[in-house]
């Protein structure tokens, strides 16, 4: 963001307004492997230039792994069964394809189907995509790119991505505040939460776009 500012001309921006959510037009589309809906390969690249494939993941991160990748990023309630399964049955089956994948998982699914796959479909496409390590590059670097007064809104879409903002947003730093002997801040903060909560859709926002429904808003002020 920083480099593409500075071709324009643009050191420093009054806003920034960040979607995090998948376009549309991917789940929608088969042969990219986002969705449960369609039969297709286990891509899940958002860049197709990339290396690394949902497919690539399944195959060949080993038990420990898959466990993290399933309980951190999808929050699958059986991670620890799920990772061991793959690993013992990948050798065994095609695995490949989206409908391949499915008939894996479903002698270890738990609960609503729809939601166990899809949950396990997130995980898989946080890991091929590094999209928490892309929201925290980009966090970072909108404190740097942000008038004074300026403002940061972030639209999120799972517990992942809305954890992190919220906990960057509320000093616009990682980690701890350094302290002095005497317990005060160090670290002045950067950022300022216009928010205390999410900003969330109406009901009539969620009849007219359904995919509106999992969506949080937070807005921040650079100091």
């Amino acid at each position: 963001m920083r480099r593409f500012l500075k071709l324009h001309g643009s050191q420093l921006v009054d806003g920034i307004l960040a979607d995090l959510g998948v376009s549309s037009y991917q789940f929608d589309t088969g042969e990219r492997g986002f969705s449960i809906r369609f039969d297709g390969p286990l891509d899940m690249r958002m860049d197709t230039r990339a290396e690394l494939t949902a497919e690539h993941v399944l195959k060949t991160y080993n038990e420990q792994e898959l466990h993290k990748i399933f309980e951190q990023y999808g929050e699958v309630r059986n991670a620890k069964q799920l990772a061991k399964h793959i690993v013992e049955q990948r050798g065994k089956a095609a695995l490949n394809s989206i409908d391949s994948l499915k008939a894996l998982l479903a002698q270890v699914m738990k609960g609503n189907p729809n939601k166990y796959l899809a949950q396990v479909f997130q995980a898989l496409r946080i890991e091929v995509n590094d999209e928490l390590g892309a929201l925290r590059d980009l966090l970072e670097q909108s404190v740097q790119c942000l008038k004074p007064g300026g403002r940061l809104s972030v639209i999120t879409f799972h517990s992942l991505e809305d954890r992190i903002v919220k906990q960057f947003m509320k000093r616009g730093v990682w980690g701890e505040v350094e302290t002095d002997v005497f317990g005060r801040a160090v670290t002045e903060p950067t950022l300022r939460p216009l928010t205390s909560k999410p900003v969330e859709a109406t009901e009539k926002e969620v009849k007219e776009n359904p995919r509106a429904r999992s969506a949080r808003l937070r807005i921040a002020e650079r100091l």
